[in-house]
């Protein structure tokens, strides 16, 4: 297949990239903005890749983005493009509206007006197959809105009810892909995942910030009390799971994808603090001193959790990792790969 994934210089795109590359023999086409989160040195070893293409496009340019979906000619389409951190949709929610909903719009558009037409490929020529065709949508468990500590794992009939700017805007873009699907019968398929973790991840995220403030030396912020509670999911679990949607599938459908690994943010914390000091970081420095708590996020939802029975059952997927070993290896990494990070924060 030909895969056009947008948003593939982020955080989670960029590991899907790698995957299909290395796990497939499918050829990438990567569409990404390039915005603040988005990262060409995240796919530096697959630039040289005769199957890898990179353009930057803008969503919002519907004209670009027209013109770059019809001349890929693509098989499939990954949608993960997205602004994602709650502390910025709150601070600026504009952004997010245009990108998450009229980006959104603007793709299913596109991919509408391509599928419609039976677009030939540029390049071979070779008729492409409407009904082989999909349209993934990857979005979040945030659309859910809050769990109590004693309420069952979010579903994929859970109703929805978003809290913060990003969610909503989440939430709209999945009812934007699923009316594409009833109204023009346009094969689209959408997940909902918990929290990610793992290289790569964009120093503004709970678990990159903890491990680069242990290195520099600087306070921890834990909003709150640190109760609020979150399922976790390793990148690369997640990227597995989303080919496995794209490929087996039932068109139409929405998977939940959680790793079944529910935390309190300060047992993260500490875990981080303890792991670092297991792979030699600590530098004469008790890292627990540095956890400080901070006045809590506005509409803070208190947990989530994932039920991902359904795509266990159907897809037969589960994760690889525990949480124990993924923020291990996610915490080597960070150790070792100081230079993508301080390229960042400088």
């Amino acid at each position: 297949m030909k895969i056009l994934v947008t948003g593939g210089a982020g955080f989670i795109g960029s590991h899907l990239i790698r995957f299909l590359l290395k796990n497939t023999e499918h050829a990438v086409l990567n569409l990404d903005k390039l915005t603040y989160a988005g990262n060409l040195c995240s796919l530096a070893d697959v630039e040289g890749n005769d199957r890898y293409r990179f353009a930057q496009v803008d969503l919002i340019d519907a004209a670009a983005l027209r013109e770059a979906v019809f001349a890929y000619a693509p098989d499939a389409i990954m949608h993960l493009a997205a602004e994602s951190h709650v502390d910025r949709s709150i601070e600026g929610p504009g952004e997010f509206i245009q990108t998450n909903v009229v980006g959104t719009y603007n793709l299913l558009q596109t991919a509408l007006a391509y599928w419609n037409g039976f677009a030939r490929s540029q390049e071979t020529g070779k008729r492409l197959s409407q009904a082989a065709f999909r349209f993934l949508h990857v979005s979040t468990d945030e659309v859910y809105g809050s769990l109590g500590s004693a309420d069952p794992a979010f579903r994929e009939t859970t109703p929805y009810d978003p809290h913060s700017p990003y969610s909503a805007s989440k939430a709209a873009s999945d009812h934007l892909v699923r009316a594409w699907h009833s109204t023009y019968d346009f094969p689209t398929l959408v997940t909902n995942c918990s929290n990610n973790y793992g290289p790569y991840q964009f120093p503004e995220k709970l678990i990159p910030v903890v491990i680069l403030k242990c290195l520099r030396g600087e306070p921890i912020p834990v909003y709150g009390k640190g109760e609020n509670i979150r399922d976790w999911l390793y990148v690369e679990d997640h990227v597995g799971a989303l080919y496995s949607v794209l490929t087996r599938g039932r068109v139409g459908e929405t998977y939940n994808i959680g790793g079944s690994n529910e935390r309190r943010n300060i047992d993260i914390v500490r875990m981080i603090c303890r792991l670092m000091a297991e792979e030699g970081a600590t530098g004469g420095q008790n890292f627990d001193e540095l956890i400080t708590f901070v006045a809590d996020r506005p509409g803070h939802d208190l947990r989530y959790a994932i039920n991902g029975s359904k795509i266990r059952r159907e897809l037969h997927w589960t994760p690889k990792e525990t949480f124990e070993s993924g923020l291990r290896k996610t915490v080597r990494w960070y150790l070792d790969n100081r230079q993508w990070w301080e390229n960042i924060l400088n």
